[in-house]
This record gives C-alpha cells, sequence and structure tokens, in this order.
C-alpha cells in the first residue's frame, strides 16, 4: 500500500467514527433533556465568564471561582447521572439548577 492509500483510509475511518459520533448524540439529548440543559447551562455561563473577563467586569481570581464552581456542578452532574443509569431524577436536576443560578447571579450582566 502506498502512503496516498493508507492516508486516505484512516480519513475514511476517521470520517466514519465522527459521523457515528454526530449520530449517537441525538438519541442522548432526546432521552437525557436534564443532562443537556444543564450542561448547555455550564457551557453559557462558562461563556459569560470569559466574557466578563475580556470586558473587564469579572477579575480573573473572580473567573477561576466561577470557573471552579462550573467544575464542581459538572462533576456532580456525572455522578448524579451515574446513580441512575444515566439519568437526572426531577430533585437532582432542580438542585443543579439551583447552583446554576448561584454561579450565574455571581457572573452578573
Amino acid at each position: 500500500m502506498t502512503r496516498t492509500t493508507i492516508t486516505a483510509i484512516a480519513l475514511a475511518l476517521f470520517s466514519t467514527c465522527m459521523t457515528a459520533g454526530a449520530m449517537a448524540e441525538t438519541p442522548w439529548q432526546q432521552n437525557h433533556p436534564g443532562r443537556t440543559e444543564v450542561n448547555q447551562r455550564l457551557a453559557n455561563q462558562n461563556a459569560r465568564i470569559h466574557q466578563g473577563v475580556s470586558d473587564g467586569q469579572l477579575s480573573l481570581h473572580q473567573a477561576q471561582v466561577l470557573h471552579r464552581d462550573d467544575r464542581e456542578i459538572r462533576t456532580e452532574e456525572r455522578f448524579m447521572a451515574s446513580q441512575n443509569g444515566g439519568h437526572l431524577t426531577r430533585h437532582e436536576w432542580s438542585t443543579l439548577n439551583s447552583q446554576e443560578n448561584d454561579v450565574s447571579h455571581q457572573i452578573g450582566w
């Protein structure tokens, strides 16, 4: 086999794996709406923290604390889901949502 053939095969396998991964996201989102919402909020808060630092509304220290809080929420979300077959109960979702609200208020604007 030539180097070009090996590269083409590798790219084809990579594309197949990426497509399969993308298709797997949709059922996960449908089956885990609570987790999807929690993780989307964490992503939004992450962007708001970065924007706050860029705008000068948050110091680097404040951003570090907020990122740490978000990491703790994400870790807790994963642990909770692992205890329930990959799902969050209403109570768990409510707890995480409350924690995210607290961080959101600290970010401001």
